[in-house]
C-alpha cells in the first residue's frame, strides 16, 4: 500500500501465460484470441443443450422434482461449476482472494445481467411464482450476510466456514419440503397470494417449453403447484428420446448430432461447430437416446466438468485480450471477467426461459448465487478444519462495504421488478434489468478506481 492506493494482483497471474508475447498480441495476434472466445461460447451453448439440460431434466423426472427446485438445486450446481473450482484454486493454489473476489464480484451481473438476457433474448413471456423467487432471493441474502459478515475482519476460523455449510443445508432442507411449505403459505396468505395463483393457472394453459415440443402432438394442460404434490410439466418432447414426466410411449429415438440441419444459417454453425460436437460425442453419453437413459447422472458429472474446462479457457482469453487492450483490472473484474465466469449460467437461463420455464431461469439465476456462497465455505472448511487447523485463512476484504450494499439492493431490485411487471418475464422485464445492471456496474467501476469513494487501486508492480 502506498499513499493510501490498494495494489491489487493482475488477473493474468492466475493463468498461465499466452501462445503470443504482447507486442505479437497488439500486432494482430488478439484476433484469435477473439476467435477463441467466440468458439467457447459456442461450446458451452452445445454442451448446455445438448447434454446438461437434457440430464437436468431426467433428474427432475426420477427424484420428481419441480421446475424451480431443479433449477435451485443440480442446474445451480452444475453450471456453477467453474465457481466451484475457482473457489478451490484460490483457497490451496494462489492462496489470494481470487475465490472471494470471483463469486461475490459476479453476484449483480448474475442477478440483473442473467435476468436482462433472460428477458431479452427470450420470444416467450413465462410466468413466475412468488414463493419460488421470495424464498431464493431470502436465501441468498441470508447467505450473503454470512460471508460478507465472515470476511469483515479478514479471517476465516472452521466455525465460520463450517456455518456456511449449514445454512445451505438448511437451504437444500426447505426445498425437501418446498410444495407444503408453498401450500402452506399459500393458504395463510390467500387473499395476497390470490393473483399469483391465477398467474400459475394461466401459465399452465400456456404453450410451454417452446422448441423441445412437438407442435403436432396434442396440448396437455400442466398441473398447477397446488394440484398436486409435486408441480411437474406432462409435455411430449419431440428431440428428448423419452418425454420427462411419465410420458414414454414416445418410440423414436433422438436425432443423431451429426445430422446436418436444414438452415442455411445452422448449418454454417453445425460445420464450425463440429469439432466441439465430436469430442463431446467421444466423451459424454447422450441421455436423450434410449441406449443412454440410465446414464443420465454420468451424463451430468461429465458435462459439468467440460463446462468448468471450457469456462476457464474462456476466461483466460478474456483476461488476456482485455490486458492487451488496456482495460483496467478493476473493471475487468466487473464487466468480463464477471460475464465470463457466469457464460454456463447465462446460457442455461436463457434456453430454459425460451421454453417457457420461468420459474426453473430465475431459481437457477438466484440459487447459483446460494450454490456460489457454498463453494467458499467447501475449500474454507476443508483448509482450516484438516489442512491448516493452527489458524485462520487470511482474506482481503477491502471494499466490503460497497459491495454489501450492492448486493442487499440488487436482490432487492430484481424481486420488486418482477413484482412491478406482474410476475412475468419479458422484455420489458429485461430491459428494466439491463439498465438496472448499467447503473451498478458503472457505480462499481467508478468506485473501484477511486473516483467515487476512497478506493483508489493499482496493479501490483505498475
Amino acid at each position: 500500500s502506498e499513499n493510501g492506493t490498494r495494489c491489487v494482483l493482475s488477473s493474468s497471474s492466475e493463468f498461465p501465460e499466452g501462445f503470443f508475447t504482447p507486442q505479437e498480441r497488439k500486432d494482430g495476434g488478439i484476433v484469435i484470441y477473439f476467435i477463441i472466445i467466440l468458439y467457447m461460447f459456442l461450446a458451452v451453448s452445445i454442451v448446455c443443450d445438448d447434454y446438461f439440460l437434457p440430464s437436468l431434466e431426467i433428474i427432475s423426472e426420477c427424484l420428481g422434482l419441480s421446475q424451480d427446485v431443479a433449477g435451485a438445486t443440480f442446474m445451480a450446481a452444475g453450471s456453477s461449476a467453474p465457481e466451484l473450482v475457482t473457489a478451490f484454486l484460490g483457497a490451496f493454489v494462489t492462496k489470494g482472494d481470487i475465490g472471494v473476489s470471483t463469486i461475490l464480484g459476479s453476484a449483480i451481473y448474475n442477478l440483473l445481467g442473467i435476468s436482462a438476457a433472460c428477458g431479452l433474448f427470450s420470444s416467450v413471456v413465462s410466468r413466475l411464482s412468488c414463493w419460488p423467487l421470495f424464498r431464493d432471493c431470502l436465501a441468498y441474502t441470508i447467505s450473503a450476510a454470512a460471508v460478507l459478515a465472515m470476511i469483515s475482519d479478514n479471517r476465516i476460523y472452521w466455525y465460520e466456514s463450517a456455518s456456511l455449510l449449514l445454512i445451505y443445508g438448511c437451504y437444500i432442507l426447505v426445498l425437501c419440503f418446498d410444495i407444503k411449505i408453498n401450500q402452506y403459505l399459500m393458504k395463510k396468505f390467500s387473499p395476497c397470494c390470490a393473483c399469483f395463483t391465477k398467474a400459475m393457472e394461466e401459465n399452465a394453459e400456456q404453450q410451454p417449453l417452446v422448441g423441445w415440443r412437438d407442435e403436432s402432438g396434442p396440448l396437455i394442460r400442466q398441473q398447477s403447484r397446488t394440484d398436486s404434490g409435486i408441480f411437474q410439466d406432462e409435455l411430449d418432447y419431440s428431440q428428448l428420446s423419452t418425454s420427462l414426466h411419465g410420458l414414454d410411449e414416445i418410440s423414436e429415438d433422438h436425432p443423431n448430432v451429426f445430422t446436418m440441419p436444414e438452415a442455411d444459417m445452422k448449418r454454417i454453425l453445425w460445420v464450425l461447430s463440429l469439432p466441439i460436437i465430436t469430442l463431446l460425442y467421444l466423451t459424454i453419453p447422450d441421455c436423450r437416446r434410449q441406449f443412454w437413459r440410465n446414464w443420465f447422472m454420468v451424463t451430468f458429472l461429465i458435462s459439468a466438468a467440460w463446462i468448468s474446462a471450457i469456462t476457464y479457457v474462456l476466461v483466460w482469453m478474456v483476461t488476456i485480450a482485455g490486458e492487451t487492450l488496456g482495460i483496467p483490472e478493476s473493471v475487468m473484474g466487473l464487466t468480463l471477467l464477471a460475464a465470463g465466469t457466469s457464460v454456463p449460467d447465462t446460457v442455461a437461463s436463457v434456453l430454459v426461459a425460451r421454453k417457457g420455464n420461468g420459474d426453473m431461469a430465475m431459481s437457477n439465476i438466484v440459487g447459483s448465487n446460494v450454490f456460489d456462497m457454498l463453494c467458499l465455505g467447501i475449500p474454507w472448511f476443508i483448509k482450516t478444519a484438516f489442512i491448516n487447523t493452527s489458524g485462520p485463512i487470511e482474506v482481503n476484504s477491502s471494499g466490503l462495504t460497497y459491495t454489501a450494499i450492492s448486493l442487499i439492493c440488487s436482490v432487492g431490485f430484481i424481486f420488486l421488478a418482477v413484482h412491478l411487471n406482474g410476475w412475468k418475464i419479458d422484455k420489458k422485464l429485461g430491459t428494466i434489468c439491463f439498465v438496472l445492471y448499467l447503473v451498478f456496474t458503472v457505480l462499481s467501476i467508478l468506485y473501484e478506481l477511486g473516483i467515487i469513494g476512497n478506493n483508489p487501486t493499482r496493479v501490483c508492480g505498475n
